[in-house]
């Protein structure tokens, strides 16, 4: 802890239970419906006449926690199939593209936060097929690539996908700068992908991963030094790309992306123009008491045991919690005190519930010298006003003419089909 005495920053908070996690009710009507009605995180391409419906028959059920996973997911397949329908019905483009990324939201609320039951890996399958369909249908079109995961050890996979967006004037006679996003504990390619259209108006490429133990990402999710080799594999092949400027390559990871983003900046720096770890953790988060208190907080469910899940654990949460930080900390291994650090932009909200600040306070007083930004008053990442601040600082390392304002507004999504 970084605070004076011993504490966390929020010491204060730990002690204490957010309202919406009495039942799925208290969930929906207090921090989900204000985020739907607006299409942001976690409703990406989501719209509230959608999931009113849905929502409806759980509140009518009584679902609370400790949620049945299954049951849970169950509720979201009918009015998601039915969206899948119409698009596939449709003849035309933009309508079809905004049906299938209507009902790829469905489906990753349904699997959320991460795929632990049957149903909610359905589910992640079919947001998945339901994702690309409409990204490849848009204006600026987006495809999956496959990463031969060349260096893979120790359990890896064999293959990172990724969703890859390359604007069309691109060549090796006008390479483009690329952003690489690394994804968080609960949101993929399929919902990040809504970054898109920002860097496709600036002409710029985009990569977009899930990090390990998520999504499709092939890293063994209880090595710690899996992301490494898959970062490697993912960089050979970026070196194949004769698009791509290589000497204007970023990265930005997405809250706990940020922690490997953080990582990234330390093991890879040599590829690396910079990196933005936004609402990321490096060696607190991993400590038993916040983990204790953190299940009954700003997350939406049970974080402790999703990250449990996520570092390959599984149920066992005592071991997790006994064991994270030796063997995931930044700081313990290493890591932080590494020289060569690539530049590194670090931004969270100050109150933030789901990792805390003091780990930014940490990255601070290791290693190499680092950028900062804290936005006071504001939970986790910091938003919006965080996302300001960064597209700024990656504007201008990037050498590209853009407008945060402009840029911002094509993150909402509005539907323009009933």
């Amino acid at each position: 802890m970084a605070a004076p005495g011993g504490k966390y920053f929020i010491q204060d908070k730990l002690a204490g239970s957010a309202e919406h996690h009495a039942s799925f009710e208290a969930l929906w009507k207090t921090k989900w419906k204000p985020l739907c009605d607006k299409g942001v995180y976690p409703f990406m391409f989501g719209t509230s006449a959608d999931f009113e419906p849905v929502a409806e028959k759980m509140i009518a059920a009584g679902l609370k926690p400790p949620y049945d996973w299954d049951e849970y997911a169950s509720y979201f397949f009918a009015q998601a199939h039915r969206l899948i329908a119409r698009a596939a019905g449709s003849r035309e483009k933009e309508e079809a593209s905004e049906l299938f990324l209507r009902a790829s939201a469905l489906y990753r609320i349904a699997r959320f936060p991460t795929p632990r039951s049957e149903q909610q890996r359905i589910a992640w399958e079919r947001g998945k097929e339901a994702a690309l369909q409409g990204l490849k249908l848009q204006k600026y079109p987006m495809v999956e690539v496959e990463i031969p995961h060349t260096h893979a050890a120790n359990g890896d996979g064999k293959v990172l996908p990724a969703y890859y967006y390359v604007p069309a004037q691109a060549s090796p006679d006008h390479r483009v700068p690329l952003v690489i996003i690394f994804t968080g504990l609960d949101g993929y390619r399929t919902e990040l992908a809504v970054w898109k259209d920002g860097w496709a108006g600036l002409g710029v490429a985009l990569l977009i991963v899930e990090i390990p133990g998520t999504g499709d990402n092939p890293g063994a999710p209880s090595d710690p030094e899996s992301p490494d080799r898959v970062w490697t594999s993912m960089f050979d092949w970026i070196g194949r790309q004769e698009c791509i400027d290589q000497s204007r390559v970023v990265n930005w990871g997405f809250s706990t992306g940020g922690y490997y983003s953080i990582r990234l900046a330390h093991t890879h720096s040599d590829r690396l123009k910079g990196v933005v770890a936004l609402g990321g953790g490096c060696h607190h988060m991993f400590d038993a008491e916040w983990l204790d208190a953190a299940n009954s907080l700003e997350y939406p469910f049970d974080l402790a045991h999703t990250l449990c899940y996520k570092y390959g654990y599984g149920a066992d949460l005592d071991r997790f919690k006994k064991e994270a930080r030796d063997r995931f900390s930044l700081l313990a291994s290493g890591i932080l005190d590494r020289p060569g650090c690539a530049r590194l932009l670090l931004v969270n909200g100050t109150e933030d519930e789901i990792f805390p600040i003091d780990d930014y306070y940490l990255c601070l007083q290791h290693g190499d010298p680092k950028e900062v930004r804290f936005v006071g008053g504001h939970k986790h990442m910091g938003e919006p006003a965080s996302f300001v601040i960064i597209l700024q600082w990656l504007f201008g390392l990037l050498g590209v003419p853009g407008d945060t304002r402009t840029f911002l507004s094509t993150l909402p999504f509005k539907a323009r089909y009933r």
